[in-house]
Formats: structure tokens, C-alpha cells, sequence
């Protein structure tokens, strides 16, 4: 599969030949207004911007899928009694990572109408704008859905009593409200992975090569969308195409066995406060957040988990058990900063983050991030060949100040070895409570909560009741 699709791309030594990208600079939307004119490849950019932007809200990539999975597991805790995020932490009846909305839907929507129209013969523009844009519907289109399915279902081959679904999918566009009442019934997850598989190899082809940590990474590129196809194999189950995906993309992307490429250990941290972040393969750009109304001081994520900010809140801080787990002179530990807050004894543990760097709270999202193609080769490889997955470890460990992991770690405990290099590569990025779900272990918790066993039904989150009540044929999940 994967080697077909390689062959439509124009490949020259080590580099691929591919569309530049467009430059999208249209202010972001929120919402697709009667007054955006799809007659022409800029009212399609405009459309493509506000499918970026929605990805951006506080309830999705802007707070919401960053925070939830970490505090959920064993990541973060709570160290100030505010209301927020308690729930989570405690994994509260129908407390859980909420994306079923307009930020989501509504960006698929967006590509929807992109993937639909944009090819039309009426609409004006240059062909390759328009492949281009259509490139980035698909590879939008399928990170919305693939985070609908990690959040809403269990992943293929890991189903509690044999329960399959996952979202509900759409793939054509909603344009009258008259449409929107065509209700529909929840796809399978395996249903819903076979799409984005298709949306992903479609994409390939069309968005532009972009060097890792370039301008380029704000928009669909070829090293992302290998990258998110590695994901999905590896979430899939599919070992044998995860590896092949993961390295095609650090082929591509120039990423070296020994680690090249990614940074140095003394700019590791220092890289959270650059845009984009020097080993991002995609990063969603924040570049004017109105803060008038509080949303700054409330919502961001410097505000919540950092404490640069005199206005910010900090409310959510390290847990003891993921500050114990980083070893002498990792330098991901320095991404927390010891530091006291009101009310608490002792110290605690502040983000680096996510520092607010430019300005107001303000500062970019990496969503792919290069080391994440070392640590899915190694997963994708520890059974069938321990060694490699070793060796990608340890290519990444050489890049964050430690020495080789034991050259006989193997099985079950090589395993356990990349589910910790994970946790602690991808501390406050989203990635710690699925990465324990679809290995279908327990959720871990720090001391003082019980951990949730994988059979329990909190492992999904539960879709809004009031999307229940709308549309009968939508099931909500076990145990809700």
C-alpha cells in the first residue's frame, strides 16, 4: 500500500520534489459565513484557514487534547482547588476529554466542502493551488477523525465485550440546516481507520514537502501525513505498516539513526519557546487570540499549567510520580520548573512548555513532533525486531542527554520501556492517556487515586446527552 503511493511522488536522492506550499495567510474564521464566495481557490483558502483555526479552540488543540490525557492518567495534578480539571483527575462520572462539537465537526465540514467543490470546473484559480488545498482537506479530515476514535472508541483488536464504534462519519458537506437533520448512525472504528488510511494516502501526493521546523509545518505536508499514518497503524495494531510509514517519513524527512536531525539536548527546551518549534512536521499557528474577554487568563495553556505569566492562573502542575521518573540529566526534565504555589506545601512543578512566548498567553501548538517517528518505529518494531527498537530509543535518548538502554531489554519490558520514553518525551502534549488505552493497560494514577482498570467503561468518554436526544440513532457508550 504505502510503496504505491510512494511511487506517485517524484523522489531525487534523499529529498522529495513536491508542490510548494500555498501561503493561506487569509485571516482565520470561525465559522463558514454566506459571504465567503466559493467560486475561487481564495474562497477555498479561506475555508482551509478556518478548518486550521477550529483545530486551535480551547476546546480541542488549544487546551482541551493537550491537558485531558495527562491529567486523566498520571501526567498532572491539580494544585489548586478552582474546579477545573478536579474531575479528570478524579476520572469523575462523564468526566473525560469532550471534542464532540462544533470545533471538530465543524472542521470537518470544512474539509468536506473543500474536497467536494474545490475541483469543480466553475471554480477559478491554479491547478496546483487547488490540489494543494485539497491535500490539506484530507489530511485535516483524517486527524479529526482519528482523534474521534481514540477519544470515543477503542482502538481494533483492544473492544471491551465487543463493542466497535466509533463516530458518527460524514464525508460530504452540510451547506443548509435542512441537511444537517439527515441523522446518522455511528461507523465502526475499523470503518472509520479504513477512511482516514484513504484520506491520508490521498493527501501525500498533494500538500508540499516541508523540512522539519520550517514555515511550511503551519500547514499539510507530506512528513506529517506519513507521520499520522504511522500513528494510525501503530493504533491499528498494524505493526508491519507503521514501521514502513514511520520510515519512509524519516527517510523523507532526513532523520538519521543515530538521532540526526533532531535537536541537541541543550536546546531541547529552549525549543518550546520557537515558532515553530525546530522539530515540529506540524504545528497549528496562534497569530492573534483576542484576550479582552478573560479567555487568556482562563483558558490558555501557559495560564493553566505555567507561572510566568503574574495574571495566570496555574492551577495544574507535574505529578510527584512523572518528576520521579525522569533520570539524572534528562533534559526533558528541565521542562518542569520547581516553584511554590499559595496553598500548597512544598514545592511544585511548573510548565516549559508552554510559556506563552509570544506575547499574552499566546504561543503555537506542536501537534507532530519528529521525535514521535523514532518512538512509533521502536513500538512498531519491539517484537519483531527488539534490536531496531532499541536502537531508535537509543537514537532519541543520545538527543535528550542519556546513554543506551539495556541491550538485552526485550518482550513485555521493551515495551514498558517506549510507553515510559513516551511519557516522558510527550509530557503536556496529549499523548499519555491513549497511549496506555490502546495498549489496553490499566490507566495509571499518582498517589492518592485509584487506578482505572482498562474493562471499565470511564476508558471512553460518553457522547453529550443532548446529541442523544437529537438524534436517536446515535448510541452512547457502555456504562453511560
Amino acid at each position: 500500500m504505502i510503496d504505491r503511493m510512494i511511487n506517485k511522488i517524484v523522489y531525487s536522492g534523499v529529498a522529495f520534489l513536491l508542490v510548494a506550499c500555498t501561503d493561506l495567510t487569509t485571516n482565520p474564521r470561525q465559522s463558514l459565513t454566506p459571504e465567503v464566495a466559493l467560486n475561487d481557490v481564495s474562497g477555498y483558502q479561506s475555508v482551509a484557514n478556518s478548518m486550521y483555526n477550529r483545530a486551535t479552540s480551547f476546546g480541542y488543540y488549544g487546551q482541551t487534547m493537550m491537558i485531558a490525557p495527562e491529567i486523566l492518567a498520571d501526567n498532572l495534578k491539580t494544585i489548586a482547588n478552582t474546579g477545573r480539571y478536579q474531575g479528570e483527575e478524579a476520572n469523575s462520572d462523564r468526566e473525560h476529554i469532550d471534542i464532540w462539537g462544533l470545533d471538530v465537526f465543524g472542521g470537518i465540514n470544512d474539509a468536506n466542502l473543500i474536497i467536494e467543490g474545490i475541483d469543480d470546473e466553475e471554480v477559478s484559480g491554479e491547478e496546483d493551488e487547488k490540489s494543494f488545498i485539497k491535500g490539506e482537506a484530507y489530511f485535516m479530515r483524517a486527524l479529526f477523525y482519528f482523534d474521534l476514535c481514540r477519544v470515543y472508541g477503542y482502538e481494533p483488536g483492544k473492544e471491551v465485550n465487543g463493542f466497535n464504534l466509533g463516530p458518527i462519519m460524514r464525508l460530504t458537506p452540510t451547506l443548509v440546516a435542512s441537511e444537517a437533520n439527515e441523522y446518522l448512525s455511528r461507523s465502526t472504528v475499523e470503518e472509520v481507520y479504513e477512511q482516514i488510511e484513504s484520506d491520508l494516502l490521498a493527501a501525500i501526493p498533494l500538500v508540499g514537502y516541508a523540512p522539519i521546523g520550517s514555515d511550511g509545518v503551519y500547514y499539510a505536508n507530506t512528513g506529517a501525513a506519513l507521520t499520522l499514518l504511522a500513528r494510525l497503524y501503530l493504533y491499528w495494531g498494524k505493526m508491519a505498516e507503521a514501521e514502513e510509514a514511520a520510515s519512509y517519513a524519516m527517510e523523507i524527512m532526513g532523520l538519521l539513526t543515530n538521532g540526526e536531525g533532531l535537536l541537541d539536548a541543550d536546546q531541547y527546551v529552549q525549543g518550546f519557546s520557537r515558532a515553530p518549534h525546530p522539530e515540529s512536521l506540524f504545528e497549528l499557528e496562534l497569530r492573534i487570540v483576542d484576550w479582552s474577554d478573560g479567555n487568556g487568563v482562563n483558558n490558555s495553556l501557559n495560564s493553566l499549567v505555567a507561572d510566568n505569566e503574574p495574571a495566570a492562573q496555574f492551577i495544574i502542575g507535574a505529578s510527584d510520580d512523572l518528576m520521579a521518573a525522569y533520570e539524572e540529566g534528562d533534559v526533558r526534565k528541565n521542562c518542569w520548573a520547581a516553584t511554590t504555589r499559595e496553598g500548597v506545601e512544598g514545592d511544585v512543578y511548573a510548565s516549559r512548555k508552554w510559556t506563552g512566548y509570544k506575547g499574552d498567553f499566546l504561543e503555537n501548538l506542536p501537534i507532530l513532533r519528529a521525535s514521535e517517528l523514532y518512538l512509533i518505529r521502536a513500538e512498531a518494531r519491539y517484537e519483531s525486531n527488539p534490536s531496531g527498537a532499541r536502537a531508535d530509543l537509543n537514537a532519541l535518548r543520545s538527543r535528550r542527554g542519556l546513554g543506551a538502554i539495556d541491550n538485552l531489554l526485550s518482550g513485555e519490558a521493551l515495551l514498558n520501556r517506549i510507553l515510559l520514553e513516551r511519557r516522558l518525551e510527550f509530557a503536556l502534549e496529549g499523548h499519555r492517556w491513549f497511549d496506555l488505552k490502546r495498549n489496553g493497560k490499566n490507566i495509571s494514577k499518582p498517589e492518592g487515586f485509584l487506578d482505572v482498570p482498562y474493562t471499565d467503561y470511564r476508558i471512553l468518554s460518553n457522547i453529550p446527552l443532548d446529541e442523544i436526544t437529537l438524534n436517536e440513532k446515535l448510541e452512547q457508550n457502555p456504562g453511560y
